[in-house]
């Protein structure tokens, strides 16, 4: 076959004759140009480093002065004192024969944050607390507005507007509350996340006096005071809430209804649309049968409008920040199951 296409090729040409008769040109080519039984392919081309160089190479890679350096540095850096040895992708492949292609830099270890598992089974149990910026009357100028919510009912127990984030003025708005909402000791954890008001020795020294427990989120982790976030887009997406603020006391008026309207008139998607105040005072379980009674007669006049008959809702039996482990939750099961 090769033969005779060597034959036609003479005539039409190699492509022509590899195409009439079905062979690849390459095999053709392949077939002219057989390998000698001494002729064998090289383990490396002429300019590969030898064996020394590239021990040599791999030492330097390997030194007090390179270790923590990335390739492209260390060329740079030799080239700096006069010397090249090889190219930055030559010292990646030497890397990577050895499995060393990894961070080169020094790690520094960091202390391992565990997450904040709280849990509340109700009222003055978690409260979870932050501090977000009010825009004022012109540019870089804002006011700090301090909330505290509880978790478990999301009423607000404490707020107010400074003109600054100061520890002082958290531990005299958590004392506050504290004393207005009479928690007793070891009776309450407060959740914050780690600003320097929240980490404060202010803070913490008026937290172990109360023997209030203290709670942080991890550093860059927003989930971990999700309770506080929610609230705050509350307030800025609430129809009327200004792009501005003309002044403190501007700020702290608006701030005074919307909190009057918060606990007491806004009906909470996470504790079966009742208001925060209903709920914190325990008052829930019988605004939750009187809409039971109302839409049982409902049911009674129009059974045909309904697709089954009406159920006695209750309250959520828990509220908590970063879902606790299975025996915690079967605690609550059984604390709900008791209620």
């Amino acid at each position: 076959m090769r033969a005779a296409v060597a034959e036609l090729a003479a005539t039409v040409g190699v492509d022509r004759a590899c195409a009439a008769m079905g062979v690849s040109r390459a095999g053709y080519y392949r077939h002219l140009r057989p390998k000698t039984s001494g002729e064998r392919r090289l383990s490396s081309p002429p300019w590969a480093l030898s064996p020394e160089e590239t021990a040599d190479v791999l030492a330097l890679l390997h030194s007090d002065r390179f270790v923590d350096m990335a390739p492209a540095e260390i060329v740079a850096t030799l080239l700096d004192d006069g010397v090249y040895l090889c190219s930055e992708r030559t010292m990646y492949r030497l890397l990577a024969r050895h499995g060393e292609v990894q961070e080169r830099r020094a790690q520094v270890r960091r202390h391992a944050y565990k997450a904040p598992e709280l849990l509340a089974t109700g009222p003055n149990q978690v409260w979870s607390w932050d501090i977000t910026k009010l825009k004022g009357p012109g540019r870089w100028n804002y006011f700090c507005l301090y909330v505290i919510m509880d978790i478990f009912s999301r009423f607000v127990t404490g707020w107010c507007v400074a003109t600054r984030e100061s520890a002082d003025i958290a531990k005299d708005l958590i004392d506050q509350a504290c004393r207005q909402q009479r928690i007793g000791p070891g009776e309450l954890t407060i959740h914050a996340d780690r600003g320097s008001a929240m980490t404060s020795k202010t803070v913490s020294q008026l937290l172990m006096d109360l023997d209030v427990v203290r709670s942080h989120s991890r550093p860059h982790v927003s989930n971990d005071n999700p309770f506080s976030e929610a609230q705050f887009k509350t307030l800025k997406y609430r129809a009327g809430f200004p792009e501005r603020f003309g002044s403190e006391e501007d700020a702290r008026l608006y701030c005074r209804g919307f909190f009057s309207w918060y606990n007491a008139d806004h009906r909470h998607s996470g504790v079966r649309m009742l208001t925060p105040e209903t709920v914190h005072y325990g008052r829930a379980e019988r605004v939750l049968a009187r809409r039971h009674e109302v839409m049982c007669q409902a049911y009674a006049a129009h059974p045909e409008r309904f697709p089954r008959a009406p159920m006695l809702q209750s309250l959520p039996g828990a509220a908590w920040i970063n879902r606790p482990n299975r025996s915690s939750q079967e605690e609550v099961a059984a604390t709900s199951d008791l209620q």
